[in-house]
C-alpha cells in the first residue's frame, strides 16, 4: 500500500510578495525611529516599548481567541 504524503501548497501571488516588502521596509524605519528616541529620552523608552508590546500582545491574543471558535 502507498501513502501519499501531504504536501503545501505554494502559492504565494506578487501582491502577496509587496506586502511582506512593505512590512519589511516600515520595520526597519521603526526600529531606524526607535534608536533616535532611545539617544534622545534614555533608557525609560525602553519600558514604555515593553509595556506597550505587553498590551498589544495581549489584544491581539484576546482577539484571536475569539476570533476562534
Amino acid at each position: 500500500m502507498t501513502e501519499k504524503k501531504a504536501e503545501l501548497q505554494r502559492g504565494l501571488e506578487a501582491r502577496h510578495i509587496e506586502l511582506i516588502a512593505l512590512g519589511g521596509t516600515i520595520g526597519v524605519g521603526l526600529f531606524m525611529g526607535a534608536a533616535s528616541t532611545l539617544k534622545w529620552a534614555g533608557p525609560s523608552v525602553l519600558l514604555a516599548y515593553i509595556i506597550a508590546g505587553l498590551f498589544v500582545f495581549f489584544h491581539y491574543a484576546l482577539n484571536g481567541r475569539n476570533a476562534v471558535p
